[in-house]
């Protein structure tokens, strides 16, 4: 994808890097969260199903909004290229299926920075904790959604649904570890009778 063997091995990340860099975030931040706010264990777990509830659609308007944009000048489209369109090209490349740490740490800060500028210390941390924790299972879903074959119904049906965003239609069926906004906001795939 690039001729620059350094961007390249960038643009490259094996699915385990995003367990090794988050599960210790996820856990410094709920640690730092019980012990040094006066956030109660129930307040810290609501917070933390909040933030897990606002990643769920974060990570759809990042999909269908940011993802799915095709800019029109050649740098962007480029651009979009690298971030989404390599892998909708090559889907089961297993290198490309979770965020680099180049990117996901930036949006890391960049969204702790932002909640922490509107949300109380109280529920700041718990608030953080669910919301990384929903990128984290979000990112190794989309590994295991690729390279993986279930028996859950759960997890056959969720698969089902990113497999058709990637070789039915790729203007609908933007959650990944959820189809939750696409049925809310009108971009799931028409439900048709299994026995028909």
């Amino acid at each position: 994808m690039f001729k620059n063997g350094l961007m390249e091995a960038l643009s490259k990340v094996h699915f385990s890097v995003p367990l090794i860099l988050y599960i210790p975030v996820i856990s410094y931040v709920c640690y730092y969260g019980l012990t040094h706010t006066d956030a109660s264990v129930p307040v810290f777990l609501l917070s933390a199903l909040a933030g897990l509830f606002v990643w769920t659609l974060t990570e759809y308007v990042l999909h269908r909004f940011v993802f799915h944009f095709v800019p029109k000048s050649k740098w962007g489209l480029r651009l979009h290229f690298i971030f989404h369109g390599v892998h909708h090209d090559y889907p089961n490349d297993a290198l490309r299926l979770v965020l680099p740490p180049s990117v996901s740490i930036p949006l890391a800060l960049g969204f702790f920075f932002l909640f922490k500028a509107i949300i109380p210390v109280n529920y700041l941390y718990g608030f953080f904790a669910g919301f990384i924790a929903g990128y984290l299972f979000y990112d190794i879903s989309h590994y295991a959604l690729h390279h993986l074959n279930f028996k859950n119904a759960f997890w056959k049906k969720l698969k089902k649904h990113h497999m058709k965003h990637h070789y039915q239609n790729a203007d609908k069926g933007y959650g990944v570890s959820s189809a939750i906004w696409d049925w809310v906001f009108g971009s799931d795939f028409p439900h048709k009778e299994e026995h028909q």
